[in-house]
């Protein structure tokens, strides 16, 4: 067979598995930091909060005066301000770049008026000062966006999980026929790569030399390994079973399948839901209606009683009232819940619009049955000859497949170890293509696989096991067969979790009750 062998470069990692874990990680620090601001702001509220000659008027309580005691809050609320309130200033000055004023807009014109109005009422003596409802403002938002960034963070989760499905090296076929450890970034379309048993694939391409299996369930979701074979398309981020072969890759890097699936899961993270959306542009509408507000009280007030003091104070409530604090912990509260509920139950949102839609949904169609199972290989039932008992069968099964990668041979040693089988030490283990393996054992054969190796050994079942054998096959169930000195021993069959159990499961989750914290 022919094909074509393009140079290749040194260069770095492959990019979305190194963007998206620094994107995780940077989510994590930012999450830690809104979590320190808030406890750090919260504990400097409470002063503030108990001193304010407002809240103590409410609450029926007086704190006796002593030196100094009227410059204690206005201290306290100058450095919360400072140090805690002045970064929603930066974030505004996007939103006005753009001209377009929102929430962090808005939210920053009442601290701002809070500040310098609760100044000049301290410095003047004036009657009112709005220091609690600055420090309280602040703390509010800072808890806004310390639950907001777990959720940002377990979506970039997902990216960071679906980065991990790419190998750090791919094995590269040179010219001269030598394999050559490169890094993904290395590699080009139209190299050839050796993808070794167990090995996941490092891009998209076509198969030019070789046979395996390839687990394909974290694309397609059903668990049941594929057969390649040459010619065939194999796709980014698959895991190769037993076998090996060699690939000259179609796609790479930015142009992969697995590259396009963590794109859209990117943009369902930055999408916004219709709350989102209508909050940020009522937060415009609310800057300037806002400031309407003020001037016109503020005119009003002139016409009407000529210039006083007490004008400024009610031009000044209108616009530290106008800040939206409900939306403040409303908006994150929305991304967080969902969001963490769908990456809980492994749903990846591409659009939160469509989410929202969701909820007049009456029927569920799904394009194939693999969706609907658990996504796993498990022991359905077993058969065993006289002389040997199901355990004693399980756990050579176990211990030939001890070293495979294969899903169905993690199923056996899996259900082995559930049991607390002790396998036996075998020797001698060969790798039969295509076919399962042998291994020895008190000098003794034992073999394992499927269909291919009963034909291969020219084995035939017959009365019970032939039945057995039939009525699995009908079910579409895996039947694996255990042979000692070419005699049949046990059959084993396999298959993913139960078609219907799934529907069931999936219809009790739909009807039940959702409870979602208040």
């Amino acid at each position: 067979m022919e094909y074509q062998h393009s140079n290749h470069r040194e260069t770095a990692n492959h990019p979305d598995q190194s963007q998206s874990q620094k994107d995780h990680r940077g989510h994590e620090s930012h999450e830690n930091m809104f979590r320190r601001k808030f406890w750090v702001s919260l504990l400097l509220s409470i002063p503030v909060i108990v001193l304010s000659k407002t809240v103590q008027g409410w609450l029926g309580y007086k704190i006796p005066e002593f030196p100094l005691s009227n410059w204690i809050v206005p201290v306290i609320s100058l450095i919360v301000f400072y140090i805690r309130g002045l970064p929603f200033f930066r974030m505004s000055k996007g939103e006005l770049k753009e001209g377009k004023p929102g929430m962090m807009t808005l939210i920053s014109m009442a601290l701002a008026v809070a500040f310098l109005y609760s100044i000049i009422a301290t410095i003047f003596n004036l009657a009112s000062t709005f220091y609690w409802e600055l420090v309280t403002l602040i703390d509010v938002m800072l808890l806004g966006h310390w639950i907001e960034m777990p959720s940002v963070r377990q979506a970039s989760g997902a990216l960071q999980e679906l980065s991990k499905l790419l190998p750090d090296t791919a094995d590269l076929v040179t010219e001269s026929g030598e394999i050559e450890t490169v890094r993904l970034g290395a590699l080009k379309k139209g190299d050839v790569v050796l993808i070794r048993p167990g090995a996941s694939a490092p891009a998209d391409g076509e198969i030019v030399e070789g046979d395996s299996t390839m687990d394909e369930s974290m694309i397609t979701g059903e668990s049941k390994p594929v057969y390649k074979h040459e010619g065939d398309k194999v796709i980014s981020g698959t895991i190769n079973g037993d076998g090996s072969f060699w690939m000259q890759l179609t796609a790479v890097a930015e142009d992969t399948t697995l590259a396009h699936i963590m794109r859209l899961v990117d943009e369902a993270q930055k999408s916004k839901s219709k709350p989102q959306i209508l909050a940020y542009r009522e937060a415009g509408w609310l800057f300037y209606i806002s400031l309407s507000v003020a001037l016109i009280t503020g005119i009003a007030w002139f016409i009407a009683i000529g210039w006083d003091v007490a004008i400024l104070n009610r031009v000044a409530s209108v616009l530290v009232i106008a800040c939206p604090h409900a939306l403040g912990l409303a908006i994150p509260l929305v991304v967080a819940i969902s969001t963490y509920i769908g990456a809980r139950n492994g749903i990846l949102i591409r659009d939160r619009v469509a989410l929202e839609s969701s909820r007049n949904l009456d029927t569920f169609v799904f394009d194939k049955t693999g969706t609907l199972t658990e996504g796993s290989f498990g022991l359905v039932d077993m058969i065993s000859v006289k002389e040997l008992n199901d355990d004693h069968a399980l756990a050579l099964a176990a211990a030939l497949e001890r070293d495979s990668e294969h899903s169905i041979a993690q199923a056996i040693r899996q259900v082995a170890e559930d049991r607390d089988l002790k396998f036996p030490d075998m020797e001698s283990f060969e790798i039969m293509k295509g076919r399962g393996v042998k291994a020895n054992l008190d000098n003794r054969t034992y073999y394992l696989g499927g269909p291919n190796l009963l034909d291969s050994l020219k084995i035939f079942p017959s009365g019970e096991m032939k039945n057995f054998y039939r009525m699995s096959s009908e079910k579409a169930q895996s039947v694996i067969f255990l042979i000692l000195m070419k005699k049949l021993k046990p059959l084993l069959h396999y298959q993913t979790g139960s078609v219907m159990s799934a529907v069931k499961r999936l219809r009790n989750y739909i009807n039940r009750p959702m409870k979602l914290p208040c």
